[in-house]
């Protein structure tokens, strides 16, 4: 397996810091939230100068700029064109950055619409984004949040959508605690269409996000590994830690526990 960080661990440090954190723990990408304030200086408005330079020095850290993380929602069909303008833009960051994947939300779905309709929007947004991520060669993922969690939601809106490069950003924490999903029944719903996943450990409170350390929350991190490993997952599993402890802490001792986890199915699981 590949693990990254995304740079909620610290939003504070420059892009020579994180990829330095990266190679310092043993990391092998990085993904960038842009759009929130973070200091690694590359967003939407990032000249070709800078997405040069960037990727020259993950290159030679060794470490991938492995997904752009936005805040694109298409629930809402008011907001869908600023959106999805943002999201073309984000393709062609993640292709000068050597990322193979944008994370994008499906996003609250406004009190004056339905779900049916709400979807609409969704398939529709991410149907325009497919010819454009072919041709540069990224994938477009959809995370599991907000009210879509469901992993049978989001697989039903992909199953329309039929591209092989618009896929699903597979966060288990969500479709466990809030769509009282086990990792086996999100598995067999979104496995044709996984291309990032996220990972952490917490509790099983719907309404918040509750972070513990891996092994000591709610969250069966070992089956997620054996699934993926199932299906030959090549992708990333990022770490994903908002305002938690300090990144030093966390991000040593969280890739620990999860090799160790991986370590544990052995070679022929």
């Amino acid at each position: 397996m590949k693990y990254a960080f995304m740079t909620f661990s610290n939003p504070a440090w420059t892009l020579e810091e994180t990829l330095a954190a990266a190679k310092r723990y043993g990391y092998d990408g990085i993904e960038v939230r842009i759009g929130s304030g973070h200091k690694h200086g590359l967003e939407l408005s990032s000249d070709a100068t800078q997405r040069a330079a960037a990727r020259q020095r993950a290159e030679e850290y060794g470490v991938s700029i492995c997904c752009i993380a936005t805040g694109c929602v298409f629930a809402d069909p008011a907001k869908a064109v600023q959106n999805l303008e943002q999201a073309h833009a984000a393709i062609d960051l993640a292709a000068d950055l050597g990322a193979g994947v944008i994370r994008v939300f499906g996003g609250r779905i406004p009190p004056t619409i339905s779900r049916a309709q709400a979807m609409d929007s969704i398939v529709a947004a991410l149907q325009a984004l497919g010819d454009h991520a072919r041709m540069r060669n990224v994938h477009v993922a959809i995370e599991t949040h907000d009210d879509w969690c469901d992993p049978c939601h989001i697989a039903n809106i992909l199953g329309r959508v039929s591209n092989p490069y618009i896929g699903v950003n597979w966060d288990y924490m969500h479709t466990t605690r809030v769509a009282k999903a086990s990792a086996d029944k999100a598995f067999e719903a979104l496995r044709p269409f996984i291309k990032h996943v996220h990972f952490h450990d917490g509790t099983l409170d719907a309404d918040k996000l509750v972070f513990m350390p891996i092994g000591q929350g709610a969250y069966d991190h070992q089956r997620v590994l054996c699934l993926l490993r199932s299906i030959g997952y090549d992708g990333y599993l990022s770490g994903e830690w908002i305002d938690w402890e300090p990144a030093d802490v966390h991000l040593p001792r969280e890739l620990v526990a999860i090799k160790a986890l991986e370590a544990s199915l052995g070679v022929n699981s």
